[in-house]
């Protein structure tokens, strides 16, 4: 039997047995459904985290106080509570003594402030960042109008600012050149010098920035905190090499004694990642047992469907036999019937879970995904389930006897 002929005789079947087969396409598609719009959910946060949610650059390491995943669990605050702050003069000397580096930058941030110019303002949820000249190309900063922070901007402690593009469209007109400007934060006016390019990114979070010079950062709020260092390699091939050297002056310079761990912790767009996916990964094996239960159960739909269709279908089976079909055509021909249904939910399936799953990134102002891994793996789950619960009603039909086949009622 042809593919055509197959398909035609499933939709008779499934037309014959409306509510049966509306029930295991049901299953099918909700099995593949719940793959598909999991995985298409997390490759789009994946690819946020890739692109941008870590705001490091290419080849770039940070330095901190505290590692992303510390700040809990037994015994933490006996192994890490007492750490000393990353200070200002720790990073100078990882900026002047670090020999393999493209790029350094020292930064400080400040949590929700609130930015003014003229009569208008901001929600305070505006990050506030006091940043060296390298703090830029490591965060993968790029300058839109005007001019980035500079050293001069340090040694002098200028009140000078460079606004993130979504902090410039909520504050000034559109189309509007705020270079030269003066705004102010808690009462303090600063120059705008320059603005950043759109980088966007999970939350809208990416475009909300107020970059300041670190020095005057430390003037305005204080010493009392810690610093974060990034830093660039020149290249992949000598990024372990250059943490190595930022590692030996900051243990130098924190006098670390030899033997010990380092009382401060690295991380890098791999970490950052790694870290994701472990924290995704129960999320990932708890879908798929979900869709593995849902497609046992389709697949016993699947079952009763054709075992429903061979019974109908006995007289059909007897003439087929009677005029010289083999065992192998009529198990060929109800195996792919099956698969045809099992297909035809799960390609239902993977249409509502491809968009489901995009609107949601949307929502999240993040790019949509298609993973045609996992739709792969969808489609070939789809077949499994088809031939795995249709080979039984196949071998039944099958193993029909011509002569009481033609007699059936």
């Amino acid at each position: 039997m042809h593919l055509g002929e197959s398909i035609s005789t499933t939709w008779q079947t499934l037309r014959g047995n409306k509510l049966r087969a509306f029930l295991t396409l049901l299953s099918i598609a909700i099995g593949v459904f719940s793959i598909i719009f999991v995985m298409t959910s997390l490759g789009a946060l994946q690819n946020s985290i890739e692109g941008g949610l870590s705001a490091l650059g290419s080849n770039t390491f940070q330095v901190q106080k505290y590692a992303n995943n510390e700040g809990g669990g037994p015994g933490w605050h006996m192994r890490t509570r007492n750490r000393q702050d990353l200070t200002y003069a720790q990073g100078l000397k990882v900026l002047e003594g670090t020999t393999g580096a493209k790029h350094i930058g020292l930064e400080v941030w400040k949590f929700g402030v609130e930015v003014r110019w003229r009569n208008v303002k901001t929600n305070p949820d505006i990050f506030l960042a006091g940043e060296t000249p390298g703090g830029l190309p490591t965060n993968q900063w790029d300058i839109d109008l005007g001019r980035g922070i500079m050293q001069s901007d340090l040694d002098l402690n200028r009140k000078v600012v460079v606004l993130g593009s979504e902090l410039v469209r909520m504050l000034f007109p559109p189309s509007y050149n705020p270079v030269g400007k003066t705004v102010s934060v808690g009462g303090r006016r600063f120059k705008v010098i320059g603005t950043l390019e759109a980088k966007g990114g999970l939350f809208g979070n990416q475009d909300k920035y107020f970059i300041i010079p670190i020095t005057t950062f430390f003037e305005a709020y204080g010493r009392r905190r810690s610093i974060h260092i990034m830093v660039q390699a020149r290249s992949r091939e000598n990024f372990e090499q250059v943490q190595d050297e930022v590692i030996g002056i900051l243990r130098a310079a924190r006098d670390v004694p030899p033997g010990e761990e380092n009382d401060f912790a690295l991380f890098s767009n791999e970490s950052v990642i790694r870290q994701f996916n472990e924290a995704t990964g129960m999320v990932r094996i708890g879908t798929l047992a979900i869709a593995g239960v849902a497609l046992l159960a389709a697949g016993i739909g699947i079952m009763n469907i054709m075992l429903v269709s061979v019974t109908e279908r006995t007289r059909e089976i007897g003439i087929r036999k009677a005029v010289g079909a083999t065992r192998g055509s009529i198990v060929s021909q109800f195996l792919s019937e099956a698969v045809v249904i099992t297909i035809l939910g799960g390609l239902i399936g993977i249409v509502f879970g491809l968009l489901a799953g995009n609107i949601l990134a949307v929502a999240l102002e993040i790019d949509p995904v298609i993973q045609f891994g996992w739709i792969g793996f969808g489609i070939a789950a789809c077949v499994v389930v088809g031939v795995s619960f249709g080979t039984y009603p196949a071998w039944k039909a099958s193993n029909l006897d011509p002569i009481d086949a033609l007699h059936y009622e």
